[in-house]
């Protein structure tokens, strides 16, 4: 069971990733009625892989791993689990944002994001990009029993 959670974890884990790569291309880009529909499928699968990461990252510091105690006390983890936790509050911004186009889209309109809006969006969506390189950081970190 250690192992099949190792991969599921691995591969929320790309998936998130990825997503965030395909929200980061299409944000960049004009907004289209396609783009906009793109880009709220891209968010919701995400969010999706966001939740089982987390959910599978849980099970495996509870119930397959090293325990909770040797997680809970070691700052790499806590620095990778609270990077993990800030990057998924930053990414209500986008997610609201993204939602908030529902109408337009069901109507066959392309959103109107404001400039303002639209730099906050961005800047959100690079800062996660930058995040997940942190925790990669201590994630290697961790697995080589540093920073205890």
């Amino acid at each position: 069971m250690s192992t099949l959670f190792a991969f599921l974890h691995h591969v929320c884990a790309f998936t998130l990733v990825s997503a965030l790569a395909i929200e980061f291309a299409l944000i960049r880009q004009e907004l289209t009625l396609a783009s906009a529909r793109r880009l709220q499928v891209t968010d919701l699968v995400l969010g999706m892989a966001a939740g089982a990461l987390l959910l599978i990252g849980l099970a495996r510091v509870f119930l397959f791993e090293k325990g909770s105690d040797y997680y809970f006390h070691s700052h790499a983890f806590m620095a990778k689990f609270s990077i993990f936790i800030v990057i998924g509050l930053l990414s209500i911004i986008p997610t609201m944002e993204f939602l908030s186009w529902r109408k337009a889209i069901d109507a066959g309109q392309v959103p109107v994001i404001p400039a303002r809006k639209l730099r906050l969006v961005t800047a959100v969506i690079h800062g996660e990009l930058v995040a997940i390189v942190l925790i990669l950081l201590f994630a290697a970190i961790m697995a080589r029993g540093g920073w205890v």
